[in-house]
Parts: C-alpha cells; sequence; structure tokens
C-alpha cells in the first residue's frame, strides 16, 4: 500500500469515527423518546429515560445504552486523532462518558413514581443495589462529559479556535447545572433532561466540526 493510500485509509477511519459523533446523540434521543411516547404511565415531567430500562420493552432501552455508549467511545478516539496527542485528556473523558452508559445498562435504574405501569406513585422509600450502581454511573457518565467539554475548551482555545473553545466551556457548565441541579435543586427531572440534550447537542455539533478540520488535513 503506497502512503498516499495509507493516508487515504487513515482519514476515512477518522470520518467513520467523527461520524459516530455525529450520531450518537440523535440515535439516542430518538430510540428513547419513541418509547418515552409510545409507553404507558411515562411522563415527561416526572420520569428520565433511563427508567425505560423497567418492564416490557425494557430491552430497548438497554440496547440503546450500549449502542450509543460504542458510539461515544468511538468518537472519543475520533477527537483524538484529529486533535492530537496534547489533548489526550479529551478522549479519556469522553471515553469514560461512553463506559459509563454502558455500565448504566447493566445495572437498570429502579421503578419510580408511576413507571412502569404498577409502581406505586410518589418518590421511592429505598434504592436497589442495582438502581444505585446505576445512578453512580449516571452520576460519572455526566461528570465525565461535562470534564470533556471543559478540556476539550481548553484544547481549542490553545488552537485558536474561539467559537468552539466558548461552545465547549458553556456546555461544560450546562451539563453540570442541569444534572446536579435536577438532582439538589426544585428543577427536577427537567435539570436531568437539559443537561442530557445540551451534552448530546454539544458532541454532534464538535464531531461534525472536527471532521471538517480531519478533512482539510488540519490538527484544529
Amino acid at each position: 500500500m503506497t502512503a498516499q493510500a495509507e493516508l487515504g485509509r487513515g482519514a476515512a477511519v477518522t470520518r467513520f469515527l467523527l461520524q459516530c459523533g455525529v450520531w450518537a446523540g440523535p440515535f439516542y434521543l430518538a430510540v428513547g423518546l419513541g418509547q418515552a411516547f409510545l409507553r404507558d404511565g411515562f411522563v415527561f415531567a416526572k420520569h428520565p429515560l433511563s427508567v425505560l430500562t423497567n418492564g416490557p420493552g425494557g430491552w430497548i432501552q438497554t440496547a440503546n445504552f450500549v449502542i450509543t455508549g460504542l458510539m461515544v467511545l468511538a468518537v472519543a478516539v475520533g477527537f483524538g486523532r484529529v486533535v492530537g496527542p496534547t489533548s489526550r485528556a479529551v478522549t479519556w473523558f469522553l471515553g469514560g462518558y461512553g463506559v459509563s452508559m454502558i455500565a448504566a445498562s447493566m445495572f437498570p435504574a429502579d421503578p419510580v413514581d408511576g413507571f412502569p405501569p404498577g409502581t406505586p406513585l410518589g418518590p421511592p422509600t429505598s434504592i436497589s443495589t442495582t438502581g444505585l450502581i446505576h445512578f453512580i454511573a449516571g452520576a460519572l457518565g455526566f461528570t465525565f462529559l461535562a470534564v470533556s467539554c471543559f478540556v476539550a475548551a481548553r484544547a481549542m482555545r490553545r488552537r485558536n479556535a474561539s467559537s468552539l473553545a466558548l461552545l465547549s466551556l458553556l456546555s461544560g457548565f450546562a451539563v453540570v447545572l442541569g444534572f446536579f441541579g435536577g438532582i439538589f435543586l426544585p428543577v427536577g427531572v427537567w435539570g436531568i433532561w437539559f443537561a442530557v440534550v445540551v451534552g448530546w447537542g454539544w458532541l454532534t455539533i464538535m464531531s461534525l466540526r472536527l471532521n471538517r478540520l480531519g478533512e482539510s488535513g488540519s490538527h484544529t
């Protein structure tokens, strides 16, 4: 294989990895929201998507976690191929987010507040071991995602990509405030929804922009 062909093959692999980042968020939200609209008992104002792992059809959301987590692991590698070794932390923290999604799939969230149907209304009075592990995996995942945003902001600033740096910085703060605010403040589950949408939006935009930079042969 010639050097030019090798470069072309490497560029194709990078494009594929970054495309995983473009589609991870839309895929996760499409599958999750499709279930949320179709399954009885799910209420957007009360339930996060993770509770969809319970009840009949729960395997769909479990598979959603696994597939999306694998896509995040792929784009984490893609980020490293474009941004370069000086920003390896982005790859590691984003990879941690992907691993946390897969871990969350292995330990389902507990039924809560009327979902699935037959579950007592109101907040749960106890938490199972699997539910606790799921919560820990989720908390770690959102933390990894937020740190990925902050590290990416620093990397983009170093390379004079000011718009991507600002986007990453604001997205990191939004993920932190949304997730942990949803737990500790009266905003409830809406904070978690906000963190989810912002986080996936950041990943999609960053993947698109880095894909263009990779095609141009530039390391940001």
